[in-house]
């Protein structure tokens, strides 16, 4: 009895003892495996790269003469919607404080006085308010007024709207731009096909990437012009309903004015 007890203790002991050493050898080879992973993820993972240098090789895969010319167009066209956006900025006026203004002025210090106020202020409202006073001063009637504020207002109104057929213009050559190239890109890739006699994808894949880049970045440029396109014209709409309704405003104030 006692060898046998003894032989199942050693063997415990034994089979104890290779449990300890296997797990012992899991756990050096785990920091290996992982360690020899590692480099493995990084070297077969993409590697980031840089907005401005994705920017910059798309930009020379696309051809250097046609992307620049969009590049152009998306340029002045910014330019020109900044220049807009600022000018119609500053063209807001309070009309409801204008107003009362106006019509303290002319029950305090008469016509003089409101001009003064229309020609301290700032907006077409208020350089429509200054010609419709002039003329008040000039003595003509208010069907004269009337007429030269409609025709002041949009006078006005036009100079809101400047260079907005530029921007127009803008939106229509970049993807037309963008498509020329398309257009010369496909026809790079069939004098490929044409010199080397096969067809293909690696004799027609840079004629087809050059098309492609180019109408990507064409429409991109005309939709990042739009879009500042109809801000700009809901601007102008809302400046010139502005208007209109302070006109009337004004007409009601200058009929009391005589009234009187």
């Amino acid at each position: 009895m006692k060898k046998i007890f003894m032989f199942l203790a050693v063997m415990g002991v034994m089979a104890f003892s290779a449990q300890n050493a296997a797990a012992q050898d899991e756990q050096a080879a785990e920091p290996t495996a992982t360690e020899v992973a590692a480099p493995a993820e990084n070297l077969d993972g993409p590697e980031e790269v840089p907005m401005h240098q994705a920017l910059k090789s798309k930009f020379i895969e696309g051809g250097a003469g046609f992307m620049a010319l969009v590049i152009a167009c998306l340029i002045l066209g910014l330019a020109l919607c900044i220049e807009r956006i600022l000018y119609l900025g500053f063209s807001k006026t309070n009309t409801k404080k204008l107003l009362a203004k106006i019509e303290d002025a002319l029950q305090n210090g008469g016509v003089e006085a409101a001009t003064d106020v229309c020609r301290n202020s700032r907006g077409p409202v208020a350089s429509i308010f200054t010609q419709a006073f002039l003329r008040l001063a000039d003595g003509q009637s208010l069907e004269e007024i009337e007429k030269s504020v409609v025709s002041y207002g949009g006078v006005e109104a036009s100079k809101m709207e400047q260079n907005l057929s530029w921007i127009s213009l803008f939106i229509a050559i970049a993807p037309s731009l963008g498509f020329l190239g398309t257009v010369i890109g496909m026809i790079a890739a069939f004098d490929a096909i044409m010199i080397v006699g096969d067809m293909s994808p690696a004799v027609v894949a840079g004629g087809m990437k050059i098309a492609l880049i180019t109408t990507v970045g064409g429409l991109i440029v005309a939709v990042i012009l739009q879009i500042f396109f109809n801000y700009i014209l809901s601007q102008v709409e809302s400046l010139t309903i502005d208007m209109e309704d302070a006109s009337i405003s004004l007409m009601d104030i200058l009929v009391k004015y005589q009234s009187k």
